[in-house]
C-alpha cells in the first residue's frame, strides 16, 4: 500500500533485554543483528470499547512492542505457522526484519533487502517464500527453507507497491505505477502483464479460492479480474480518493476496500453490489486486516486503529498504542494475534493476555 505523512517521534520504550539474532549469515546481505525486544505496560495503551458484542479478538489489549527499524513500517506478514512476523521499513530503512514472536524471542534481518523502501512483503502460504517489492521498481525472493536469497523479478518501470500471492502458492501478482504483473513462483519467471500504465495500481489481492484478483488504483477505481484468463470481470467506481488496500473475506464472498477518502466500503463479489460503508476515521485509513474467522476488520490511519464487526458494521474497539500514523496491520493465521506497524517506527501486537496460574 501506498501511505503518506510525516513520522512522528520514534515511541520511548524500555530496553529489558537485548536477543542474539537467530540465523547465521548468510549470502546477499541476510546477517544475525542484535535487536531489542521490549515489553509494554497495557496502561500504555488506550483501549476503548465501543460494544459488548462478543468477537474471537475480544477486549484486546497491547502485549509487548518490537523495535529496531529507523523508517515507518510499510508491511507486516505472518508466517503459515503464526511463529514468525516479518516487517518491511521504507524510507533509508530498505530492511525486511524477521521477529519470532513465541518464547525465546529471536530476531534476524535482512539488510538491505531493497535499494530503497519496502513497499510491501508476502510470505507464500506454503511457507517456502517471501517476497519484496520497492519503489526501485524490483520483487526479490526469499527462501525460508534455508534463509537465503533466490532471484530479483525485473520488469516493472515504475514503484511497486504492492503484492499477492495465490492459495496455492504458485502465483505472484505485483501491483505497481505501471500495472500489473504475474510471476510465476515456483520456476521462478515471469508469466504476463495484465495491464500496463491502467492508472497507478496501489494494491492488489486474490481470492481464498485463486480465480479472482482484485485491484485498487489511485482514481478510487476497483477492478476485478479473472486470474486464470487475465480478463476484466468489472470495474467499480468505488472511492472519492486512492484505494490504499483490499482484501477479501475469508470466505471470498465479500471485498473489502479502504481508501484516502476516509471510509471503508464491503463489496459483495457475486452481485458487485456495495453491501456497507464504514465510516469514523478522521483521515485517510491507511491499513486493513481481516480475522480469519471473518468476523473482525481491523483499519489504520492517523487515529489508531479500529476494529469492526464485519456483519453489523459496528465499531467494536478503538486501539490508540501508536504516536504516529498506523501505516501496516496483520492478523495471525489462528486469528489470536494482531500486529500494527506505524510511523512511529515500531510494531505492536495485540491480543489477549494468557492468564497463568
Amino acid at each position: 500500500m501506498n501511505s503518506q505523512g510525516r513520522g512522528g517521534a520514534s515511541n520511548s520504550v524500555v530496553r529489558q533485554s537485548m536477543i542474539l539474532a537467530f540465523m547465521a549469515t548468510i549470502a546477499l546481505g541476510l546477517t544475525s543483528v542484535q535487536g531489542f525486544y521490549t515489553y509494554v505496560a497495557q496502561a500504555a495503551a488506550q483501549v476503548t470499547p465501543n460494544s459488548q458484542t462478543p468477537t474471537s479478538f475480544a477486549n484486546p489489549q497491547l502485549l509487548y512492542t518490537l523495535t529496531g527499524h529507523t523508517g515507518t513500517i510499510k508491511s507486516l506478514a505472518f508466517s503459515p505457522s503464526g511463529k514468525v512476523l516479518a516487517s518491511g521499513g521504507a524510507d533509508s530503512d530498505g530492511v525486511i526484519r524477521l521477529w519470532n514472536l513465541e518464547k525465546g524471542k529471536k530476531l534476524a534481518t535482512i539488510n538491505k533487502a531493497q535499494k530503497t523502501s519496502v513497499e510491501s512483503l508476502v510470505i507464500s502460504p506454503n511457507g517456502q517464500t517471501l517476497a519484496s517489492c520497492s519503489n526501485d521498481h524490483t520483487i526479490n525472493l526469499w527462501d525460508l527453507r534455508n534463509n537465503s536469497f533466490t532471484r530479483s523479478f525485473v520488469g516493472h518501470t515504475s514503484n511497486v507497491l504492492s503484492l499477492a500471492v495465490s492459495p496455492d502458492s504458485k502465483i505472484l501478482v505485483s501491483g505497481a505505477l505501471d500495472g500489473i504483473r504475474l510471476w510465476d513462483l515456483q520456476q521462478q519467471r515471469p508469466l504476463g502483464t495484465l495491464v500496463r500504465f491502467d492508472n497507478s495500481i496501489f494494491t492488489v489481492a486474490i481470492s481464498p479460492d485463486g480465480q479472482t484478483l482484485a485491484s485498487g488504483d489511485y482514481k478510487g477505481v476497483i477492478k476485478l479480474w479473472n486470474l486464470s484468463t487475465g480478463k476484466l470481470i468489472r470495474e467499480l467506481a468505488a472511492h472519492s480518493n486512492a484505494v490504499s488496500e483490499v482484501a477479501f473475506t475469508p470466505n471470498g464472498e465479500n471485498l473489502v476496500s479502504a481508501s484516502r477518502d476516509r471510509t471503508i466500503k464491503i463489496w459483495n463479489i457475486t452481485s458487485f453490489q456495495l453491501v456497507r460503508t464504514l465510516t469514523g476515521h478522521n483521515n485517510w485509513v491507511n491499513a486493513i486486516a481481516i480475522n480469519p474467522d471473518g468476523q473482525t476488520l481491523a483499519s489504520g490511519g492517523r487515529d489508531g486503529i479500529k476494529l469492526w464487526n464485519l456483519t453489523t458494521g459496528e465499531l467494536l474497539y478503538t486501539l490508540n498504542g501508536h504516536k504516529d500514523w498506523v501505516s501496516a496491520l496483520a492478523f495471525s493465521p489462528d486469528g489470536q494475534t494482531l500486529a500494527s506497524g506505524g510511523f512511529d517506527r515500531i510494531i505492536n501486537i495485540w491480543g489477549t493476555p494468557v492468564k497463568r496460574n
